[in-house]
């Protein structure tokens, strides 16, 4: 009889260890240092010279981060906008899940450039910093798609 007592204290024991490891390991991934990869990147040509809309996505393969800000050349005023309910919403910013990605995608996250300085075109790459509060600025080459683009990815 002590034998299998003995075996569930162990297995009780090993069980328990095991979600103190899972938490470790969430806690060390949440603290981690970012590791970001921006793909996916565009922007639909837009059809009036005031305003734009851009999508890409931000993996994750590191800890968590928060998207602050973006800036461009192209405008002195891109915000960050979420979709809520069919809703367009000014968020000041998004995180960055650890081991995850954010999606900027059409009827989604999506950032807004107003004010345009110039109004893009198809084939045209507009520059875009993206700034995180722990990996800093990340440049980024957004091309300038049809007004009609839809990638296959959603993004």
């Amino acid at each position: 009889m002590r034998r299998p007592a003995g075996a569930a204290v162990g297995l009780a024991v090993a069980l328990a260890l095991a979600g103190c490891g899972s938490d470790d390991e969430a806690a060390s991934a949440s603290s981690a240092k970012p590791e970001l990869k921006v793909t996916g990147a565009y922007m639909p040509a837009p059809s009036m010279g005031t305003m734009a809309a851009g999508f890409f996505t931000v993996a994750n393969s590191g800890g968590a981060d928060t998207l602050t800000s973006v800036s461009s050349d192209l405008s002195a005023d891109v915000t960050l906008h979420s979709t809520k309910g069919g809703a367009m919403e000014e968020e000041t910013s998004f995180p960055v899940p650890a081991k995850g990605q954010l999606d900027f995608a059409s009827g989604g996250n999506h950032l807004m450039f107003e004010k345009l300085t110039h109004k893009p075109e198809q084939g045209e790459k507009v520059s875009v910093k993206l700034h995180f509060a722990k990996s800093g600025t990340v440049a980024v080459e957004m091309p300038v798609k049809a007004a009609t683009y839809n990638p296959k990815t959603g993004h």
